[in-house]
């Protein structure tokens, strides 16, 4: 019997959620095929079969929470395993009781040892419900105690013991501040989806940087012309040569790359009582994926021809895309930039992705009536900037600054040729 189990997840990550089962009990499998995928706080990643077989066993159920080293199914031989499954059902006793433990009657009725250690994830939220594990169906190996098993204890606790007067008291504007804080009541109109793990690090994330950094955000614009005819001019041949469409983003990339060496404190971090200057850049380039918003980084921005670096950005957007990135690939970034205008946003103001000081927002390029250093009013191509710092390590003066150079060498791309 050869096992299948949770992989090292990368830096800092200790735990998965099973996402989805691609193969089920009894199913074959070749060597190196992928057989369930697990997300974790950053991306979505598959684990293959070690070897060809068979599925015997799944042991980790979808939607539960699984450890580095975990055990998730176990994988028969091919014929042993084909014939297993159906002659343990029908068969004589010494097949019975070999299957007798795969039951899932001992764990769905007994209770928790009250002895046995709770994983830090479980513990936290049965102390913070103040629920007696004993008291909780367990799902997990050997009768543990899940994450999941306790969310769906307090879901269903929750539905019911709320009353049609306890309905009313929390709907109730004046009774509403001191009502439990209950699962809402089912209703045919809606539907309850739980959180994925990437949406919760999200959220957790974002609420972090608000929390923790003296946020603050500073805004200019650009007059996007002279990069959109440098652009036009020398596409064809840019993309013939390097086989990668020229976009705007090389531009900004560039462009921040030089204005984070004149401002270096805006490509550095706090740890505790110190500050964190770093003499590299790896840029992260916030990508829309259906899982959420990841920031795939770009390494080396300083050292690569723009090529290169549209290169890069291409190849991380698809992968992200397609769920592919790698732990690698998200990690160690020292600046960030989002781009809102290919969604049609006019202005906004972006959250730091901590532990990073800094974060550029491009916008939409909108025709807009501009005051030529002539008097002349013409209708030039546009783009507000904005960019979010932590104003406890960027003073504003750098802070503005930063982003005039920025808007300079966007206007005047032949500074991104000569590093000036």
């Amino acid at each position: 019997m050869t096992q299948i189990v949770v992989p090292t997840l990368g830096e800092s990550v200790t735990e998965a959620s099973v996402a989805k089962w691609l193969k089920q009990e009894g199913e074959s499998v070749a060597a190196d095929e992928p057989v369930v995928e697990l997300e974790t706080d950053k991306v979505t990643l598959e684990v293959n079969a070690p070897k060809a077989g068979v599925i015997s066993r799944i042991v980790a159920r979808e939607g539960s929470n699984v450890g580095v080293g975990a055990l998730l199914a176990e994988l028969g031989e091919g014929a042993i395993a084909n014939d297993s499954k159906p002659k343990a059902a029908a068969s004589a006793p010494v097949p019975a009781a070999k299957t007798e433990p795969k039951k899932e009657e001992k764990p769905a009725s007994a209770m928790v040892d009250a002895d046995q250690k709770l994983p830090p994830a479980v513990r936290k939220i049965v102390d913070e419900h103040n629920l007696d594990p004993a008291r909780i169906p367990a799902s997990g190996k050997d009768g543990r105690l899940t994450k999941a098993d306790v969310l769906e204890f307090i879901e269903k606790k929750g539905k019911v013991a709320e009353t049609p007067a306890d309905k009313l008291i929390s709907t109730h504007p004046k009774r509403a501040e001191s009502a439990p804080a209950a699962p809402r009541a089912p209703n045919v109109r809606e539907e309850r989806v739980r959180m994925t793990r990437l949406r919760q690090r999200i959220a957790e994330r974002l609420k972090t940087a608000q929390n923790t950094a003296a946020m603050l955000t500073t805004f200019n614009e650009a007059d996007m012309g002279a990069v959109m005819a440098l652009r036009n001019e020398y596409k064809d041949g840019f993309e013939k040569k390097h086989g990668v469409k020229l976009g705007f983003m090389s531009f900004f990339v560039r462009a921040c790359v030089n204005a984070l060496k004149e401002f270096p404190s805006v490509n550095a971090e706090i740890d505790g009582d110190d500050i964190i200057y770093k003499n590299y850049y790896d840029l992260g380039v916030a990508v829309s994926t259906p899982q959420g918003l990841i920031v795939p980084v770009v390494r080396d921005c300083d050292t690569k021809p723009m090529a290169q670096i549209e290169k890069d950005i291409a190849s991380l957007g698809a992968r992200a895309r397609d769920g592919k990135l790698g732990m690698e690939d998200l990690q160690g970034g020292t600046f960030t930039i989002t781009n809102g205008g290919i969604f049609g946003s006019l202005m906004s103001t972006p959250i730091l992705n901590t532990p990073q000081s800094g974060i550029l927002g491009m916008h939409k390029i909108q025709q807009r009536p501009i005051v030529m250093p002539d008097g002349k009013i013409e209708a030039r191509p546009m783009m507000y900037l904005a960019l979010s710092y932590d104003h406890r390590i960027i003073d504003g003066r750098e802070a503005v600054s930063f982003l005039v150079r920025v808007k300079e060498a966007i206007e005047d791309p032949q500074r991104l040729l000569l590093d000036i």
